[in-house]
């Protein structure tokens, strides 16, 4: 089999530096990250990864395509992903922190089938059509990788949330329209910015250090 063959400008594409990478999370990637016990910073690796924010099209890491796509972020304690579902398996991989993930087949969030607290180096793969919620249950920053079946991005509504959260969402100004793209509200760059800059003051107050001069081997 004949594969293409990469020039090392190429190649140089194709690595993601984690120093570059913290630099570019999108606080306010889903219609729910306004809402305060689902604060969190995600970050788009290859693909969309789930995103109903088109901004994530800038924000990638790795441009070229791929028959798979990854996203990793971090959340406060208490906070994460509100009831929602895909219809694409979706796998995460637990890399700080302890979480919680509640899991069920009604879309109604207060009747869930199971949970499973999961720690570090812990792993859950999450079937098409799962409900799931998942915050962070221990005391500091908790970060997660996840790694998504390919997927075409704004055909549909994905997530597919509850109407309890789309209600939530629509009274601080967000929606998504039927192609699954968030609709933005007019105040949207002033609540950007003061969204992320509350994710980064969290981050300082919890781990004792700036996002900036965070590294994961502590060094």
């Amino acid at each position: 089999m004949e594969h293409p063959k990469y020039t090392a400008e190429g190649m140089a594409k194709r690595v993601v530096r984690f120093d570059e990478l913290k630099h570019q999370g999108i606080p306010l990637m889903f219609i729910d990250s306004i809402l305060p016990q689902h604060w969190r910073m995600n970050y788009a690796v290859i693909g969309d990864t789930a995103s109903e924010n088109p901004d994530f099209a800038a924000k990638r890491a790795i441009t070229d395509p791929h028959k798979f796509q990854i996203g990793m972020g971090f959340a406060p304690p208490g906070c994460g992903p509100a009831w929602h579902t895909h219809d694409y398996v979706e796998m995460f991989f637990i890399l700080e922190g302890q979480w919680r993930f509640v899991w069920g087949y009604n879309e109604d969030p207060e009747k869930p089938d199971g949970e499973f607290i999961l720690n570090k180096w812990d792993m859950i793969s999450l079937p098409a059509g799962v409900w799931r919620r998942f915050e962070v249950c221990g005391a500091g920053i908790g970060w997660f990788f996840a790694v998504l079946e390919a997927h075409e991005v704004f055909t549909g509504k994905d997530p597919y949330w509850p109407p309890s959260v789309i209600q939530q969402a629509e009274a601080m100004g967000f929606r998504a329209d039927e192609a699954g793209q968030m609709v933005k509200p007019a105040n949207y760059d002033q609540l950007n910015q003061q969204q992320y800059a509350h994710l980064l003051k969290t981050f300082k107050d919890l781990s004792g250090t700036d996002l900036a001069e965070f590294s994961p081997n502590g060094k």
